[in-house]
This record gives structure tokens, C-alpha cells and sequence, in this order.
């Protein structure tokens, strides 16, 4: 498919509290899209691999609260709460058992949809995600870095995930002008702050045991936000999981895109050995 005749459909739902909205594009089986941290939600994360997977699927990409489409109270989050307002996109849309693929933050909310609500999902992809938070001390400090970042120096926030976001190699090779244009992806944002304070108290451990989806966990092996061992224990965890590792940073789907593309089409095809 064309890049340049994709087109989309915004759809708006009340879940709860919230008014959230969603994406639509493309024709075929379902792929929903689930973003990670920040408040710019699934435009930063999907705008450039949409639609490329628009020309084989239904391609949905909900905005989560502390986005900046979705509103709500403005009340705590949680991974449940979130995995509600998933759940909710995917029987609006009528699309359902779907390809459900979480990044990040994402990663722990897909795990809860596919626990709690296993007739939604198909199959389920999670990338560069992580079961809980409190006992790895490297994310709970990474995490308290940033909310105290927010208050002492907002510009340096946005600095500091790049550098983390992304792996030494990527950054050096793109060169100054193009880092610096990632730097203000992600401000910290009252929404933004909203997932990171769900980031430091995520704890699925008891939900993993429930997923019945066959799953692709994928790691990336260069992560400095969240280390690769935690997608490898996710895999552990999760019966009959396949495993892939990606070598590249965080957003491994901005350093590796067609190597992350052929990956999950070829789960989602059935065709990965």
C-alpha cells in the first residue's frame, strides 16, 4: 500500500471518566497499537509505522489518558484502568480477538487485556516492556529521575530520555540536528508525568500466568530505559512465548523499522519459525 493514500478515521468513546479517541486505517485483520509514556501518545509512536502496517491490516491506535486527545479527571492511572480503555476501543471498533502490540508502558497494559479480557486478543506483542517496577532499583531510580527532572529543569527532561530512548550508535549516526529535533517528543507534560508515576508502581506479575494468547515478546538488546532482561523475564514468564531481540535502543521500531516491521508481520501471519 501507498504511504501516501493511507488514510484514517478518528472515532471518539466515553470509557469511565474519559473521552478517548482512536485512529482507524487500512483493511485486513486487526492491529491495534498501544504507545507508550508520553503525551503525545500514539502519534509519536505509530505516525510513521501505521501505515506501513495498514497495507495488510485494520490498523487502531487508541490515545490513552494523559494524552493530549483524551480527556479525563485527571485522577491517578492504572495499568487495569488503562487496559479498560483498550478494551473498550477494540468491541467500538468491532474488530475483536485482534493483534494487540504494546510498547513500553504499553507492554504491561496489553498483558492486563489479554489476562482480563482473553476474547479480545488473538495474538499479543510486546516490545521493550516490563512486569514490575519496585525491586529493580535502576527503574525505580530512573523513573524518580525524571518526575524530579519535570520540577528542577523541563528542558533537560526531554534530553535525558533521548539519551536513554535511543541507543549511543543511533544518535551519533543521525547526527546533531536530527537529536535535537527529538528532544521535545516527549515534554514533561502533566499527562506525560501521569504515566510515569503508573510506570513506577507497574506490578503484572500475577496477571502473566493468565495470558492464553499465543505471544511475541520483543527485546531490544541495547535498552537503556528499560534493560533487555526484563523483556526476556517477560518472556519467561509467559507459556509458550516466542522471543526476538532487536539490537538497538528503546525505540527500537526508530532505529530498526523494517527489521520491526518484518517481525511482527510475520507473527502476525502465522509465517515466524
Amino acid at each position: 500500500m501507498n504511504v501516501a493514500t493511507h488514510t484514517v478515521a478518528t472515532h471518539t468513546l466515553d470509557v469511565a471518566d474519559a473521552r478517548l479517541h482512536y485512529d482507524r486505517g487500512g483493511s485486513g485483520p486487526a492491529l491495534v497499537l498501544v504507545h507508550g509514556t508520553g503525551s503525545g501518545g500514539s502519534e509519536v509512536n505509530w505516525a510513521g509505522l501505521a501505515p506501513r502496517f495498514a497495507a495488510a491490516h485494520t490498523v487502531i491506535t487508541p490515545d490513552l489518558s494523559g494524552t493530549e486527545r483524551t480527556t479525563d479527571a485527571g485522577g491517578p492511572l492504572t495499568v487495569e484502568g488503562l487496559a479498560a480503555q483498550v478494551a473498550a476501543v477494540i468491541e467500538d471498533a468491532g474488530v475483536g480477538p485482534v493483534d494487540l502490540l504494546g510498547f513500553s508502558m504499553g507492554a504491561p497494559v496489553s498483558v492486563a487485556v489479554a489476562a482480563l479480557r482473553p476474547e479480545l486478543v488473538r495474538r499479543l506483542i510486546l516490545v521493550a516492556g516490563w512486569a514490575h517496577t519496585e525491586g529493580d532499583e535502576y527503574l525505580r531510580n530512573l523513573f524518580a529521575l525524571w518526575r524530579q527532572l519535570s520540577v528542577s529543569d523541563p528542558a533537560a527532561f526531554g534530553r535525558a530520555v533521548t539519551m536513554t530512548g535511543f541507543s549511543r550508535g543511533f544518535l551519533n549516526a543521525i547526527g546533531r540536528e536530527q537529536v535535537e529535533l527529538l528532544i521535545p517528543n516527549m515534554p514533561p507534560t502533566p499527562g506525560t508525568l501521569r504515566h510515569v508515576e503508573l510506570d513506577a508502581h507497574v506490578d503484572i506479575r500475577d496477571l502473566l500466568p493468565h495470558v492464553r494468547a499465543r505471544t511475541l515478546v520483543i527485546g531490544c538488546a541495547q535498552d537503556i530505559t528499560v534493560p533487555v532482561e526484563h523483556s526476556r523475564a517477560l518472556h519467561e514468564a509467559i507459556a509458550h512465548s516466542d522471543y526476538a531481540e532487536i539490537d538497538a535502543g528503546h525505540v527500537a521500531f526508530f532505529e530498526k523499522e523494517n527489521e520491526f516491521v518484518a517481525l511482527v508481520d510475520e507473527f502476525t501471519a502465522g509465517t515466524r519459525r
